[in-house]
């Protein structure tokens, strides 16, 4: 009963052929064009009908390579492959030969698994006079959403149920506004994503101690998020004060972080989750911030660093530097210094 349920429910994938997907992504192919994809599945566990990939890429330490033994065992009927691995792949099998298989599966999947097209505003959605669609017929509007006069909505627009979209927001071609979501004083680029629960353009955290009591500041900036942005659930990006808090493309954003107003962050950078980020900060491009890193206000970093898990940054780091730890410190030297506490403690032992 279990496996009959699994097999109702899971995810079906677009059926097609090692062929299609040869011709589709620029593949060399090797076997039988007619042979069906019916889904994906990791090297080790595909079945018949599966496409799997087995790469040699060292484009993370994350990732491990399998032993060669994984790809000669393999049952899948389609594997990426690289042009060095082909003499180990099962006979029978069609091969799709690139230099790339990690990057090409996760286009593949893409075009395996897309979402059938949605369209059409549902009855009980609250749209106000005067929201802007570019091309109305192009969005997907869900129920009991809301957008407010003056939004603008460019085409191919998904705003899922219960989202709410204030009347100073512009939402980008191609974006996804997920359940919950509220989103104002805002401009989203296009092709992004914003999941359930994420809160972007409300007030910041500003405040002014006037005589012995904490006075709020007006705020007036906005948030601006360039094309391709992630944003995760339950993530708050707040409006700047007096400048716009300002997202560069590519940018993913995990969940549960918080941005405070006015900052500044570049592109293609990486936030994992619980990452908390003080007002006027400013990350350059292809930043790494590990999970729950604090960064104090006005702190300067560089591009392409890296900021280890738990770190709390109280001062600036230069490009391409790496830091860890509370506080921060160069990756060498926090080593160091902890390497030195733990033979002082072995010592008074």
């Amino acid at each position: 009963m279990k496996k009959l349920l699994q097999f109702l429910f899971a995810p079906k994938g677009v059926k097609t052929t090692a062929g299609e997907l040869a011709e589709k992504f620029g593949l060399e192919l090797r076997g039988d064009a007619k042979t069906v994809v019916r889904g994906i599945a990791p090297i080790a566990d595909a079945k018949p009908g599966d496409l799997a990939f087995y790469t040699t890429e060292r484009t993370a330490s994350a990732f491990k390579i399998l032993p060669i033994e994984v790809l000669k065992n393999t049952k899948a009927s389609v594997i990426l492959v690289q042009p060095e691995n082909v003499k180990f792949a099962p006979k029978g099998a069609a091969l799709l030969v690139t230099d790339t298989p990690r990057g090409n599966i996760v286009k593949i999947l893409g075009e395996i698994y897309k979402e059938k097209p949605r369209r059409g505003i549902h009855w009980s959605a609250h749209v106000e006079r005067g929201v802007y669609f570019r091309k109305k017929r192009s969005v997907y509007i869900g129920q009991f959403a809301t957008i407010e006069r003056g939004a603008i909505i460019e085409p191919d627009v998904k705003i899922y149920p219960n989202a709410y979209i204030g009347k100073n927001v512009t939402l980008g071609a191609n974006t996804v506004v997920h359940s919950g979501a509220h989103i104002e004083n805002a401009t989203i680029g296009a092709d992004c994503v914003v999941n359930s629960g994420a809160v972007i353009g409300k007030d910041g955290f500003g405040y002014t101690r006037q005589e012995g009591k904490n006075v709020f500041i007006p705020h007036v900036g906005r948030v601006v998020l360039g094309d391709r942005v992630s944003v995760g659930s339950n993530t708050c990006i707040d409006r700047g004060a007096m400048t716009d808090t300002m997202i560069g493309e590519g940018t993913k954003i995990d969940n549960l972080v918080q941005i405070a107003h006015g900052v500044i962050i570049g592109k293609e950078c990486f936030l994992a989750a619980g990452v908390g980020i003080a007002g006027g900060v400013v990350v350059g491009d292809r930043a790494l911030l590990g999970g729950q890193v604090g960064i104090a206000n006005g702190v300067k970093i560089g591009n392409d660093a890296e900021i280890g898990a738990h770190s709390g940054v109280f001062r600036d780091i230069g490009d391409g530097e790496r830091h860890m730890g509370y506080p921060a410190s160069p990756g060498m030297e926090f080593m160091r210094a902890h390497a030195w506490v733990k033979r002082q403690m072995k010592e008074v032992k």
